[in-house]
């Protein structure tokens, strides 16, 4: 049975950050919070309350499913992660694991006789290797690797493990520089590529090859031993990265070898065959010079398929699903006749056919994909994303399930049935609040095409009313506004807080073509914000909408947007909300740390004059437009956030000021770019409110 993992998707991103937290766990195991519903509404409280499910794999023989839940505690600001298993059938959901640690990175063993996992330990101070039985007695810590492991993979015969760990990278080599300065926290800094995300760089993660025997892990050899790059690539990258051939004679790593300069303007990671037997490692990508991840060697060996970037710098490319040879031979795009984008693939067990899910229409249905004809069937589909698959051998398949107004759940899919939930661990709470309604509508756009938004109304809805409007601005820029749950940008509690909200796919996002998705790049004020136009003037046309109290929000890309839209506006926002935004597009091109992104996306450095595209887009830098500002606006930053610095929304709350408006920052020093600790997420709700409530709220909503 194909080996598969199931993904959680870009929104729920934080979540799995959360599980491989680098401080040290609480002594308190974390149990399923209580919590007060107040007349069915969901609250900031409610929201953290929530259980969160991921990393569903089943056992060798189909019939048992582990994975994991974790719960937040408000109290002890911070989230765990337990091991849970469940039968195929949906019953007996039973806990395996009651640790003040998160686990992760779940895999069988022996046949299923076992499970291996991850967790921090205290007496080595790095997280380990850990196994236990199905049931979750017998557990025993299996490594004791100096720095930790990072992720694994245990080869088919169980006889060897790949594992990530990390090395030094910044090291004080001028000793006579830094001697008698033992205290000295300096560092001399002389290439690009020094902080990444919400770090500084001084270690990288790179791959080691040890023996197993499921007792202990051995003779560990780091496997790109003097080279300074990264595997897995930071800051996302984990056990995907890594595929054994069924015969465990070879392996597969991803890697992006390059450093400094050439790696912060460089996606050009490429898959690398590894022979345990020779030593020898090939470069099987060589000469693509987008992003080549997700290697997956089909059943019988033969077979490699990946996921593949073709265009250089462009991170939001197309992926496409490759397949080759196992030696890099006869490689193909099976999805050339297919305008969308596959995630999460896994081989069908008679390595006929490959399953994956994808964004599609603003949904994420399961599909499969014939290896012989490119034919495409879709398996699963609905109002809902499914948030990745794992096949099973009878033709079915389990995957993680969820939508706006659910979190994550496993669920049972096969062609032609119906969806069969396995688990409900969030039924009960659900079942207690009043949920908004979410529609689809298609809303006209300036150029004669038509846009799918998500249009979602407050509960107990009443047409004859008026109520306030938010228009939702996504981030990424390139990342689906399809049917995600959001544990920040949450639509539920938006709705449950009295707003109408509409969510547009606008230009520049996957599930619509490659050519809706890449319109974007070159021309951030262009046609996208057209789209946001026609979005809310559609909103503002219901009749039960107040047209004078419409708000913009957004993060990141949508935080430059909301700012963007605060210098056009020509009255359509009473009220302006931007996390983490990009506000002055000159120093956001110098200050980014993923380069390779703003030379892209941005047409290029904005000091080249003759470049039209660059030229095209700095001028539409919101900085330029804070003359025309005339609505309240809030910002909200995280002071670890080196993808857009803190100092954007810093600049762009002390213009609002010196512009005389009114306005509002609220600043996170110990968060990126999210807002992850419990503490720290439900003070954001709090403050989002207040702030909406203030500008959009007269209290004198009555039936007209």
């Amino acid at each position: 049975m194909n080996k598969a993992k199931i993904a959680m998707s870009a929104m729920l991103l934080p979540i799995s950050l959360a599980s491989c937290q680098k401080d040290k766990t609480p002594d308190t195991v974390i149990e399923k919070p209580e919590i007060a519903i107040s007349n069915g509404m969901i609250t900031p409280e409610v929201l953290e309350a929530f259980g969160r499910i991921s990393e569903a794999v089943p056992s060798p023989d189909g019939k048992s499913i582990i994975f994991t839940l974790a719960y937040e505690s408000i109290e002890l600001n911070k989230g765990n992660a337990e091991i849970y298993s469940v039968d195929a059938e949906g019953k007996n959901m039973t806990r395996l694991t009651k640790t003040a640690g998160s686990e992760s990175n779940l895999r069988w063993i022996e046949s299923g006789k076992k499970i291996a996992f991850l967790r921090y330990d205290k007496e080595s101070e790095a997280t380990q290797l850990f196994t236990m039985n199905p049931d979750g007695s017998g557990e025993k810590k299996v490594s004791d690797i100096k720095n930790g492991i990072n992720c694994f993979e245990i080869s088919p015969d169980g006889k060897k493990i790949i594992f990530a760990s990390n090395i030094d990278d910044f090291n004080k080599k001028d000793e006579e520089l830094f001697k008698d300065l033992p205290k000295t926290t300096g560092r001399v800094v002389d290439d690009l590529g020094y902080k990444h995300w919400d770090e500084w760089i001084t270690s990288i993660p790179h791959p080691f090859v040890a023996d197993f025997n499921g007792e202990a892990v051995e003779n560990a050899v780091d496997i790109m031993a003097g080279e300074p790059f990264e595997c897995p690539m930071l800051p996302f990258g984990g056990a995907e990265s890594f595929a054994w051939s069924p015969d465990s004679k070879k392996l597969i790593y991803v890697s992006r070898k390059e450093k400094g300069m050439d790696m912060v303007f460089s996606t050009d990671s490429n898959l690398y065959l590894y022979d345990l037997e020779t030593k020898n490692t090939k470069n099987l990508t060589e000469g693509m010079p987008g992003y080549d991840t997700d290697p997956v060697f089909s059943p019988d060996g033969s077979t490699i398929a990946w996921l593949s970037m073709a265009t250089a710098k462009y991170e939001s490319d197309k992926k496409r699903l490759m397949l080759m040879n196992v030696d890099g031979s006869n490689k193909r795009d099976l999805t050339a006749n297919w305008d969308y984008w596959p995630e999460n693939i896994a081989w069908a067990e008679d390595g006929k056919n490959i399953w994956f899910n994808g964004y599609y229409q603003g949904v994420s249905p399961v599909f499969t994909i014939n290896v012989e004809t490119a034919a495409i069937d879709t398996i699963a589909n609905g109002q809902c994303d499914f948030a990745g698959v794992a096949p099973l051998s009878n033709g079915k398949a389990i995957a993680l399930r969820h939508s706006m107004r659910s979190p994550n759940e496993i669920v049972l899919v096969e062609k032609g049935a119906q969806v069969k939930d396995l688990t409900s661990v969030n039924a009960d709470l659900l079942a207690q609040l009043k949920l908004g309604e979410v529609k689809k509508v298609m809303v006209p756009t300036t150029d004669g095409k038509e846009m799918t938004c998500w249009e979602i109304l407050p509960p107990d809805f009443d047409p004859n009313k008026k109520y306030p409007a938010i228009l939702y601005c996504q981030g990424g820029p390139q990342q689906a506004v399809s049917q995600f749950w959001s544990y920040r940008w949450n639509f539920m509690i938006m709705a449950a807080n009295g707003y109408v909200v509409i969510a547009p796919n606008r230009r520049g996002l996957p599930g619509f073509g490659e050519e809706w998705n890449r319109q974007i790049s070159g021309d951030y004020g262009g046609q996208n914000m057209k789209d946001y136009f026609s979005a809310t003037d559609y909103i503002k046309s219901r009749p039960y909408v107040d047209a004078d109290r419409v708000g913009a929000i957004g993060a990141s890309y949508g935080g430059f947007s909301a700012y963007w839209l605060a210098g056009h506006n020509d009255g359509r926002f009473a009220a302006i909300i931007a996390h983490a935004g990009i506000f002055n597009l000159e120093a956001q091109y110098l200050e980014t740390e993923e380069m390779w992104f703003a030379d892209f996306d941005l047409g290029g450095p904005y000091w080249e004059k003759d470049n039209e595209v660059a030229q095209r887009t700095y001028a539409t830098s919101p900085h330029r437009f804070v003359n025309n500002w005339q609505c309240p606006m809030l910002i909200t930053i995280g002071e670890l956030d080196y993808r857009i610095l803190a100092s954007q929304g810093m600049q762009a709350f002390n213009a609002a000021k010196m512009h005389g408006l009114e306005a509002e920052m609220l600043v996170f020093p110990d968060e990126n770019h999210w807002v992850l600790k419990p503490q720290n997420a439900i003070l954001w709700q709090r403050v989002f409110f207040r702030f909406l409530d203030k500008y959009l709220k007269d209290n004198k909503t009555t039936k007209q």
